[in-house]
């Protein structure tokens, strides 16, 4: 890449992948990378601190606190889209006519609602504000949109008023994503008020299933929401297999481990 000429938006990515792999970067560093100019390269970097993606210091740039770090929703939509596809075409076998769903924010279960379509007379309540008008041109779907504080940027509500519309009432199933999954802690979120909403979520559901790509598998964000034994149904995987199961059960993705929850390589990541 050193010295080619790139595209803005591709100059960018390739700036982040250089950040995941150095952690840092100096300004004169990326110029001599890309051949281009100071005022270029540090315009980039404002665009990408804009975005939450890094952190500019003096002279340069550093990633984000990854614990903490979340990219928008605009931002997660194309990333991993057919493994998502996968996923959420094998999650729609676990969706029968008439069911209660709750469906979690994120860009997985997006693609679940692509597909709801095929179901009929669903009740469906989420938080995301692109699944509830994804869902608006569903003909026999009754479609619940929680209130609450929104999330900027991230097209979805939370806060103790969304909390608090889930009280008392049970819903079939609830489709769940997860920012970061590993095998010691479970799923969790960078954001402390989703975090409280998921389990809320949770809470309410006879059957928790989550939609994760294993791009996931092996990290922890700063919230935890849903230990492994919480958890009846995983689909993920490079297909999107679906890995069934239930508390105390073996659920086994790709390959077997003796004695976990869930099955994974040495890495703790799903193939």
């Amino acid at each position: 890449m050193k010295k080619e000429q790139v595209f803005v938006e591709e100059r960018k990515q390739v700036i982040l992948d250089y950040l995941k792999t150095h952690k840092k970067a100096t300004v004169s560093r990326l110029c001599e990378e890309f051949g281009v100019s100071s005022a270029t390269i540090r315009s980039d970097l404002r665009d990408l601190d804009e975005n939450h993606l890094i952190t500019r210091t003096h002279g340069g740039a550093t990633l984000r606190d990854q614990a903490r770090f979340e990219p928008d929703a605009d931002a997660k939509v194309d990333q991993h889209i057919e493994v998502k596809k996968n996923i959420a075409s094998a999650a729609l076998a676990l969706v029968d006519d008439g069911d209660t769903l709750i469906i979690d924010t994120g860009s997985t279960t997006y693609e679940l609602v692509n597909l709801l379509l095929a179901k009929n007379d669903l009740t469906i309540m989420t938080n995301d504000l692109s699944i509830a008008l994804k869902l608006e041109s569903h003909p026999s779907a009754i479609v619940h949109l929680l209130g609450g504080v929104l999330r900027k940027r991230h097209h979805c509500t939370v806060g103790p008023n969304a909390e608090a519309t889930l009280d008392n009432l049970t819903v079939d199933k609830a489709f769940m994503g997860a920012n970061s999954f590993s095998l010691d802690k479970g799923a969790s979120t960078p954001d402390l008020q989703q975090s409280m909403l998921k389990r809320k979520m949770m809470s309410i559901a006879t059957k928790v299933i989550f939609l994760v790509d294993s791009s996931k598998f092996g990290k922890n964000s700063f919230a935890l929401f849903s230990p492994i034994d919480r958890i009846d149904c995983l689909v993920t995987g490079r297909n999107g297999e679906p890995c069934s199961g239930g508390k105390n059960q073996d659920m086994n993705c790709a390959a077997k481990v003796r004695s976990r929850p869930f099955s994974s390589n040495a890495t703790g990541s799903v193939p």
